[in-house]
This record gives structure tokens, sequence and C-alpha cells, in this order.
């Protein structure tokens, strides 16, 4: 597919993914960070979008989001994940799994926060991501998403 060589997303495959099956492959965000648990689901084939995707990953999408969502929620105690996909930087599908946490307003401002972070006005610590992301894993790892065949 054209731009898979030059994708960045699909270098983020390579690396350790804190949840994937043979389709998806859920990572956290790359620092600074707006808020613990901040993760992102894409899926392990270069797809620009939600138009472009295969059977079996659109079967399997609505499942796979509800589960890591709910995990998400649970483990990081947010009110609701926020998710957003819209694919304007990276030309390969992303949804971003964003933790409304009790202490944040809520709407759109809540993905302000990384650009807020990339300025320094809001820190999160790489010990309170770490935390959030050890136990989003140990959560899918004890009730992993429901199996996905390619």
């Amino acid at each position: 597919m054209p731009g898979a060589m030059s994708c960045r997303l699909c270098t983020l495959l390579s690396e350790p993914a804190v949840w994937e099956d043979a389709l998806w492959h859920v990572q956290a965000i790359e620092p600074p960070y707006g808020v613990p648990g901040w993760m992102i689901l894409l899926p392990k084939r270069h797809t620009p979008g939600f138009a472009y995707m295969s059977d079996a990953e659109a079967r399997s999408l609505g499942p796979v989001l509800r589960h890591l969502t709910r995990t998400l929620e649970r483990t990081t105690g947010a009110l609701r994940i926020y998710t957003a996909a819209l694919g304007e930087a990276v030309p390969h599908l992303h949804v971003h799994l964003v933790p409304r946490l009790p202490e944040l307003t809520g709407g759109w401002s809540v993905f302000d926060l990384q650009a807020r972070a990339q300025r320094g006005e809001v820190v999160v610590t790489e010990a309170a991501m770490s935390a959030a992301v050890e136990a989003f894993r140990a959560a899918l790892l004890a009730d992993p998403p429901p199996a996905t065949v390619p």
C-alpha cells in the first residue's frame, strides 16, 4: 500500500505493545504525556482510514474497542474514555483512547492536554504513565479482548 514504507505509525508496530493480536496493536502515546493511560489503537496493516479497513478489521473493531475502553476506564478510574480518529497528521488509522479523569474538565479540551504537555503546562510523570500502562496491560492479560481472525 502506498505510504506504508515511510509511515511513522507502521514503525511503532515493531515496538513492544501494551496489547496486540493478529489485527490490532495498542501502544501508549509518546511523551510528553497529557494524561496517564493515554493509548492509541492501530491496525497492524497499514490502513489509511476506516474506509480502507479489511472486512476482518471492520468486524473486530467494535468488540475490541469496547473491551479496551471498558478496561482502560476501570484501570485508570476514568469517568469515561474519549476516543478520536482524525488521520490528518499521520495517514495510518489510529484511534486515541484518552482517559477522562475526574479532575479533568470534560469535552474536547481533553485533547488539548497533549499540546499543553509539550509546552510544559501539564506534567504527567513517567512513573504515573508507567503505572497506568502496567495496570492496563495486567488487566488485558487477565481478561483479553475478543479474539480476532485476519
